[in-house]
């Protein structure tokens, strides 16, 4: 008996992550592939199979360029920047996931100029944030779907220029975070030399070497006690989270005020509460073993000290890196109903779209008016002013009555 034919003797249906429907579909699309075998190889009713590819081509518009690709938008960047009066976009409902697709490969062509601007603009600051996150990225007769990395880069909240870039790639090496920044070995000459705000993550390590300072994650920090206490409610755990509580009691305090005060107020407040930490922490890993859940918690703090209390020493830096990991959330939540990236030209395509809409959002901007207005002047706006065009800087167009 087939696990659909358990599934239906037992009165349940079974489910489909949407990355095994994307897989499978991709898989079928490959040349001389059988969708027979294919289902078969997964386990899953050919029928069920079928079903999937009728469905996606119902969903399916008509191509805006000469490549026929498709760029995925989430759905929060899309009900921020759209307005389904203006823009038709096709909706399938009733299955478990919904799909939306908006054919704009030309569109994110038209305005990569303006990415490209932005991003200039944006490493022009001395600190910025950076994350990642996965996504899946059809690469049909590869047997499977595989993993891409969305980079995002982004001002901090201190900053008064409001900017976020996204960086499609391939991966989630290092070498991409150094393309990015223009760092040596990339083809790009921008040599960016800043402070940078980011998790522990090891792609970022090499880029200590070439000129980069790294600013530590606080909630990273206490987020390793936090799972502990919640997981084993340790005692040390719980006395910890005390001391992170004080630190972003302070933070709360500084955070709209201006660098120096901010600064100043951090090395009266926070700076003796950490220093208490370190040493707290410090006594406490003597007392447990090697290898324990504990032990790695505290470990995770102590061997990133310096990164961890670099803010406290600088106005400009935030104490985590919180801001960007907001920024990035709706691509994470959106991969789970536009499923993958047809390309990697359509991620990069689908970035760019996704940089501006953000970045626009971040201003204040109505994200759909923004884009109007910038796709309609575009054209005729002289390479020189492309910039007057960045969110940060945007006017609506005022037309005479």
């Amino acid at each position: 008996m087939t696990s659909d034919r358990a599934a239906s003797a037992r009165g349940t249906r079974r489910r489909y992550s949407a990355e095994l429907q994307a897989q499978v579909l991709a898989e079928c699309d490959a040349p001389g592939a059988s969708v027979a075998k294919v289902a078969m190889s997964h386990g899953i009713n050919a029928n069920v199979v079928h079903r999937w590819r009728q469905l996606a081509r119902e969903v399916r518009p008509v191509p805006a360029s000469p490549t026929g690709e498709f760029v995925p938008v989430s759905l929060p960047a899309m009900s921020a920047a759209t307005d389904v009066r203006d823009i038709q976009i096709q909706l399938r409902r009733g299955t478990t996931t919904m799909t939306i697709t908006w054919p704009v490969g030309e569109c994110g062509a038209q305005l990569q100029p303006l990415v490209d601007a932005l991003t200039a603009e944006l490493l022009k600051h001395d600190v910025l944030h950076a994350d990642e996150t996965p996504v899946a990225m059809l690469k049909p007769g590869h047997g499977k779907t595989p993993r891409a990395y969305v980079w995002s880069y982004c001002t901090t909240r201190f900053n008064e220029t409001k900017a976020v870039v996204f960086d499609f790639a391939e991966s989630r090496a290092g070498l991409h975070a150094r393309e990015f920044l223009g760092l040596p070995g990339s083809d790009h000459n921008r040599g960016w030399r800043g402070k940078l705000v980011c998790d522990d993550y090891s792609g970022y390590k090499q880029l200590l070497t070439m000129g980069v300072t790294e600013a530590g994650c606080l909630a990273h920090a206490r987020r390793k006690f936090f799972d502990l206490w919640a997981n084993h409610k340790s005692q040390v755990a719980e006395e910890a989270l005390k001391y992170f509580v004080q630190l972003y009691e302070v933070e709360r305090e500084v955070q709209d005020l201006d660098p120096d005060e901010r600064r100043r107020i951090r090395q009266l407040k926070a700076r003796p509460v950490a220093d208490a930490l370190n040493k707290w922490l410090t006594l406490q890993r003597q007392k447990v073993p090697d290898g324990s859940a504990t032990a790695k918690a505290i470990d995770y703090s102590l061997n990133r000290w310096i990164a961890l209390t670099r803010y406290l020493d600088d106005g400009d830096l935030p104490a985590d890196n919180n801001w960007v990991e907001n920024q990035i959330r709706p691509i994470a939540l959106g991969r789970n109903i536009w499923l993958f990236a047809g390309s990697l030209r359509a991620g990069k395509r689908a970035a760019a779209i996704m940089s501006l809409v953000h970045s626009a959002r971040l201003n204040g901007h109505d994200p759909y008016a923004y884009l109007k207005d910038v796709l309609e002047r575009l054209p005729m706006q002289p390479a020189s002013r492309v910039q007057d065009l960045l969110p940060h800087r945007w006017q609506p167009t005022i037309t005479e009555s």
